[in-house]
This record gives structure tokens, sequence and C-alpha cells, in this order.
């Protein structure tokens, strides 16, 4: 009886450690700034850049030079994005990065 128990907890763990990674593969993706923007604290110029996500943090950077960083979370669209692009307010502030083809979007909270 005891023995059969230990068995059951050890498959239920092992479904569970399954179930849930434990290292998210951070997302790296190529991003062109058409015009200056705020990307979470920082003013960013125009031009080439690569965006680095990881869980909920954000890396902006040029080259191997981090640019800005923000927290963010990840929301699910209906829609898959037909492109890559920054979403972003009036005052040029980002609110949003959507890539292309992916119905998730990383919503920055700063």
């Amino acid at each position: 009886m005891k023995s059969n128990t230990v068995v059951r907890s050890l498959a239920l763990a092992a479904a569970l450690a399954l179930s849930v990674p434990l290292f998210a593969k951070p997302v790296a993706k190529a991003l062109a700034v058409s015009h200056p923007v705020k990307f979470g604290k920082v003013d960013v110029k125009a031009g080439d850049y690569r965006a680095m996500i990881d869980d909920n943090h954000v890396t902006l950077l040029n080259g191997k030079k981090v640019v800005a960083e923000s927290a963010g979370r990840w929301e699910d669209r209906s829609q898959k994005s037909p492109y890559t692009v920054i979403v972003s307010n009036e005052d040029g502030r980002v609110l949003e990065l959507r890539f292309e083809g992916k119905t998730q979007v990383f919503v920055l909270s700063e």
C-alpha cells in the first residue's frame, strides 16, 4: 500500500514537471523603429533594434548595447498580426510590441 502511494506521488510530480516549463526560452525579434519613441523611461531614436523578451521583461538592444528596458506582460489577441510593429500613442510612448504571425502581443507596463 505504501509503495503504491509513493509511485502515484512520483507520477503526479513528473506529470506536473513536464506540463510547466521551468525555463521559458527568451524571445528575440528584430524591430525597426521608424520614428523617435519613448520606450519605458528612455527616449529611443529611429533605427534598427533587437527586442529580447524574457518572461515579463523586455530589453531593447542596438547591437550588443542595451538601449532601453521595461517591464510588461504577454496578452492574447483574436487575430494574428500581419507584421512586426511597435504600437505607440500620440506622445510616442510605446504601448505594445506586435510580432508577425503571432496572436500574442507584449504590452509594456511603463
